[in-house]
C-alpha cells in the first residue's frame, strides 16, 4: 500500500465570518476578504440546511458538498473559487438559493 501525504504548517491568520441573502434572482456571487482563503465553508440556514466547503488545493468552482439527506460528493461545478482577496459562490440551487439566508466562514 502506498501512501501520499502532504501538510502546510502555516498558522491561520485571518478568520472571517459572515451572512449573505439575495432577495432578487439567485446567482454566483462574490466576497471580499482582503486575503486568499485556505477554506470556505457556506451553508444555507434554511430547511435544507446544505453546504458546500473548499479546501485548499482543490479545483477552481468545485467543493465538497452535503445536503441534509444525503451523503458528501465532490462537486466540479458551481461550487467555491478562491481569489487572491476572496471567493466566489457558484449557482449550487441546493445551497445558493433565492431569500434563504446563507452563513460563510472563511480561513486564510
Amino acid at each position: 500500500m502506498s501512501v501520499t501525504s502532504t501538510q502546510t504548517n502555516n498558522q491561520i491568520r485571518q478568520l472571517t465570518v459572515g451572512r449573505y441573502v439575495d432577495t432578487g434572482t439567485a446567482a454566483a456571487f462574490v466576497i471580499t476578504l482582503g486575503y486568499k482563503p485556505r477554506y470556505v465553508k457556506v451553508q444555507n440556514l434554511a430547511a435544507t440546511g446544505a453546504t458546500i466547503e473548499y479546501y485548499e488545493g482543490m479545483a477552481d468552482a468545485s467543493a465538497v458538498k452535503r445536503v441534509t439527506a444525503g451523503d458528501m460528493t465532490v462537486i466540479t461545478t458551481l461550487g467555491i473559487t478562491v481569489s487572491e482577496t476572496g471567493f466566489t459562490v457558484g449557482l449550487d440551487t441546493d445551497v445558493n438559493v433565492t431569500s434563504e439566508q446563507l452563513s460563510w466562514l472563511a480561513l486564510g
